[in-house]
């Protein structure tokens, strides 16, 4: 066995001699170059190194001690490392040892050596080369766009100038490199701007930009780097435009809605005065409502002039000269008249048409006071030497040419004629009444009132009094039997000429021409007939300051504002108002002008403030649906007809109003359209006969004055009806209505009689149906099927008991008996009993022959006696809204006889004067009555435990 300790020995001998060598062999250090340059790009890991990295070692080529054998970098977290290719070469290469992000660092700065391999195998006495710096650059790749350092840029510019740079964007990128890193361009992506961008980002206008073409731009803007990435999102910019700082009214709107029957609506609730800055001394603003398209020169009443004179309590008796036309006033037929004109009766004379009044029609006698009223709307004539235009003219029928009383335009002149008769005055007395206004050429329509008080004459016009400039004197007109002719339009002349003819045509427009003898008008009438019911207001007057003045015309047209303060000018005309008092106006636009003066310290006129032109756009109103209802058909005994009150026609009459509602309301909030009834005035309704016209020998159609008095109404009637007229309520109308009354006083000659009633709002703008009724005449009560009417008794008929005597007795008794009515009294009596007997004795045959019928085809009636009343039923024939006896409706007629005899009757005849003309009629009436009567009743069923005496 060999020692533990030889091997040992052995092995500290040959390594005792190795190392004894490498001390003699790796002699030498490695050698590098002193400092190296090395270029790496991002994101990349191998580095360009100059000059190369390699290590050069002297003891080449002995083993080891001439081979490199590692390089190693020396540095604060270095992210690269040397990496040996070739030991014997002693090449290397660097790398990245990590990422390298050129944006986070741009250059890296180290320390390396190279190390040989020692004297052996182990690397034992390896030798490292001295230090060389390595200087890396990171070379940048363009891996980011440009980014815009603000979201939105906002800029503004006056109008009408040109700048060099209105605004300046900028833009960055995130890339180290200049190269990337740095913006080379911008550019506008909105095409068709008047704007221009350099490559510093400076953006400028390239024509002169206007407030009033356009208030702002908006505009998208893109950059680019110098590697020509571009940005992924373009910036936007806003540029406004100032205007260029005029004086003027700002923050009102050209047009104004106003809606009917929302009263005072404000026209510049937001309106406010520029001036720049200016110091001003006062401020005079006019702001004129233009209303001269809309019917007579304003929105207006359009009733008829009888109507409007009711309403405006002028006195009555007035003549309408120009009418509507109709079969009573024809006269009007032929002229010419202006068509929409909501509902206005407007006629045009173009120098052709007049037309002459009838005599009927004419007022003979004019005293030596009296009105002539008229609309005129007129303009300067043609021609050099203007002709005679002649309004009215009341001259000559025949042989001469003399004018009475004229009214005529000469010149621009509105002349007045007025010739007395010789036998009122004898002396040189005034004649020609001159006046010279603008307002009579200016094309604009005006209410012309001429109150004669001979000898004076006064002038209105729109309700402002002028005296004549000029009055000449004439001598009265002898007295002749020449009749006169009262024209409209032109001039009669009917004497002096081969054959007559008009002269003097007027040319213009003519409206509500009247005349009133005995009376002249009063102010307060005048300006009430020619009152405007829509024009400028003010709103909350408590809150203007109290430097303001201000005033209106009278027609409310005109409103003149003036104030020291510029800010209590802007709030009074922000209260400055449009109000249409009509519930149904004149739909359509109205325009605004405003006119403005500003003062400045010591001059007149500092600033020129532009006017304003703007509209008021009224809007279509609900238009209302007038219906009439009620019965149809009316059915009377001819002893009601015959009565003194006749029969009320239109008793259950009714009349609604409706109107569609189609937008939302302010309150419910409901969009869907609805039917609303609604409350607004009637100005006439009209009961026209159907037929033969009535015959005034024998029936009448009337209304008692009564009936009218506490209401807006008036009646005229004729032959063909009644027409009640003036503006008051649909309940007054109602209550008119139905108190009109239908007599004849020979009804055996009446059959049936058939009206037909229509009413009308605003002079026919909007009308009612056609309600037709029917009044038929039962001539003889003959027995009927009895029918239970209690549930809705008729106000007419009203059941009674009384005794049968009474009722018999009262059937034939009118007023004051005369004296054969009392041999019918006794003749009565003695029927009567005749008539109970016989009734005893059929009253079990009547029960086993059941009813029969008449031959009109009439049923009989089971009548019967209870609790000692007789009741006697007849045919309703579905228009009675009760039963009434046949006794019922004689004791009826008895009391209205007693207590209304006596009473005047509008356009009717006196029961009197029936009686006294028909007295051998009525008597014949009665016997024929007295015997259908005893016929009836000897058909009638017998009770005789109700039977008494």
């Amino acid at each position: 066995m060999h020692s533990p300790g030889v091997p040992f020995l052995l092995f500290w001998l040959v390594w005792g001699q190795t190392c004894a060598l490498c001390g003699k062999v790796n002699k030498h250090k490695p050698w590098i170059e002193t400092s190296y340059h090395g270029v790496i790009t991002e994101n990349m890991d191998t580095v360009l190194l100059d000059p190369p990295l390699v290590a050069i070692d002297k003891d080449a080529p002995v083993p080891y001690a001439g081979e490199i054998c590692a390089f190693k970098i020396h540095g604060q977290a270095a992210p690269f490392e040397a990496v040996v290719l070739n030991r014997t070469s002693g090449e290397g290469v660097l790398r990245a040892s990590g990422p390298v992000d050129c944006e986070s660092q741009k250059e890296y700065t180290f320390i390396i050596q190279a190390y040989d391999c020692g004297a052996g195998p182990s690397g034992a006495d390896w030798k490292k080369s001295h230090k060389a710096v390595v200087h890396i650059q990171v070379d940048d790749v363009n891996e980011f766009a440009p980014v815009f350092r603000e979201p939105e840029y906002k800029a503004s510019v006056t109008e009408g100038k040109i700048y060099d740079s209105i605004l300046q964007v900028e833009a960055w990128d995130q890339d180290c490199s200049p190269q990337y890193s740095q913006i080379c361009n911008y550019d506008i992506v909105s095409a068709g701007t008047p704007f221009a961008i350099d490559r510093n980002g400076n953006i400028r206008n390239t024509e002169r930009l206007s407030y009033d073409k356009q208030q702002s731009y908006k505009i998208m803007v893109t950059a680019y780097d110098c590697g020509q990435k571009r940005a992924k999102e373009s910036v936007a910019v806003h540029i406004d435009v100032k205007p260029v700082c005029k004086p003027g009214w700002q923050g009102w709107n050209k047009r104004v809605d106003y809606e009917p029957g929302t009263g005072s609506k404000q026209l510049f609730p937001k309106m406010h005065l520029e001036t720049c800055g200016g110091p001003l001394s006062g401020v005079r603003a006019m702001v004129e409502l233009q209303t001269n398209h809309i019917g007579k020169g304003c929105d207006r009443e359009t009733y008829s002039e009888k109507s409007l004179q009711k309403l405006c309590g002028a006195a009555s008796g007035s003549t309408d000269l120009l009418p509507a036309p109709s079969p009573s006033t024809n006269w009007t037929a032929p002229l010419l008249t202006d068509s929409g004109r909501d509902s206005d009766l407007i006629y045009r004379f173009d120098g052709h048409q007049a037309a002459n009044v009838p005599d009927q029609v004419v007022p003979q006698n004019l005293t030596d006071q009296f009105t002539v009223a008229t609309w005129m709307k007129h303009g300067p004539s043609p021609g050099l030497r203007a002709e005679k235009e002649t309004l009215l003219c009341n001259s000559d029928k025949t042989e001469m040419n003399r004018h009475h009383y004229s009214l005529y335009v000469h010149n621009c002149r509105l002349v007045f004629l007025l010739r007395r008769d010789f036998t009122q005055v004898d002396t040189f007395r005034p004649a020609e009444f001159h006046w010279k206004l603008e307002q009579i050429c200016d094309k604009e329509w005006h209410y012309y009132v001429i109150n004669v008080e001979f000898p004076a004459v006064t002038l209105f016009v729109d309700g402002v009094t002028y005296e004549p400039y000029l009055v000449t004197d004439d001598w009265p007109i002898h007295a002749s039997k020449i009749d006169t002719q009262l024209t409209v339009g032109a001039c009669w002349q009917g004497g002096e000429v081969t054959t007559p003819r008009f002269t003097q045509y007027f040319r213009g427009s003519l409206s509500g021409l009247t005349i009133r003898p005995g009376r002249i008008e009063t102010q307060k009438v005048i300006s009430c007939l020619q009152a405007c019911k829509e024009g400028l207001d003010i709103n909350s007057l408590e809150s203007l300051a109290k430097d303001i003045k201000f005033h209106f015309n009278p027609a409310q047209s005109v409103l003149v504002v003036e104030g020291e303060d510029l800010d209590s000018i802007n709030t009074a005309m922000t209260k400055v108002s449009y109000i249409n008092s009509r519930q149904f106006p004149t739909p359509g636009l109205r325009r605004l002008h405003i006119t403005t003066t500003v003062q400045c310290f010591g001059e007149d006129m500092c600033l020129s403030i532009p006017d304003i032109k703007a509209i008021v756009m009224v809007l279509p109103p609900s238009e209302p649906r007038i219906t009439i209802t009620g019965s149809n058909r009316l059915v009377r005994p001819a002893s009601d007809l015959r009565g003194p009150m006749g029969v009320s026609p239109f008793k259950e009459l009714r009349i609604t109003s409706t109107v569609i509602k189609g937008h939302s309301s302010p309150f419910s909030g409901s969009h869907r359209p609805g039917v609303m009834e609604v409350m607004h005035n009637l100005d006439y309704c009209d009961i026209l006969v159907i037929g033969e016209e009535l015959n005034p020998e024998r029936e009448s159609l009337e209304i008692h004055h009564n009936a009218l008095l506490g209401k807006h109404l008036d009646a005229t009637n004729s032959t063909s009806g009644i027409s009640i007229y003036g503006v008051d309520s649909m309940a007054h109308y109602e209550q008119a209505l139905r108190q009109v009354r239908y007599r004849n006083w020979r009804p055996a000659t009446l059959s049936e009689r058939r009206f037909r009633l229509t009413c009308s709002e605003l002079n026919g703008r909007y009308t009612s149906n056609e309600f037709n009724l029917e009044v038929s005449v039962l001539h003889h009560s003959a027995p009927v099927e009895h029918v239970n009417h209690m549930a809705a008794q008729s106000q007419y008929l009203r059941p009674v008991h009384h005794p049968l005597m009474i009722h018999t007795l009262n059937s034939h008794m009118s007023g004051t008996a005369p004296p054969a009515a009392t041999v019918v009294i006794v003749v009565c009596i003695a029927a009567l009993v005749v008539i109970v007997v016989f009734g005893i004795y059929r009253i079990h045959a009547t029960h086993q022959e059941g009813f029969r019928e008449e031959e009109e085809g009439v049923k009989d009636t089971e009548v019967d006696w209870e609790n000692s009343t007789l009741t006697i039923t007849v045919n309703p024939m579905e228009n009675i809204g009760g039963p009434q006896t046949l006794e019922e409706v004689r004791e009826e007629e008895h009391e209205e006889e007693e207590e209304e005899e006596e009473d005047v009757q509008i356009g009717g005849v006196s029961s009197a004067e029936s009686d006294n003309s028909d007295e051998d009629e009525e008597e014949e009436d009665e016997e024929e009555d007295e015997r259908e009567e005893q016929k009836q009743k000897g058909k009638l069923e017998w009770d005789n435990s109700s039977v008494t005496y």
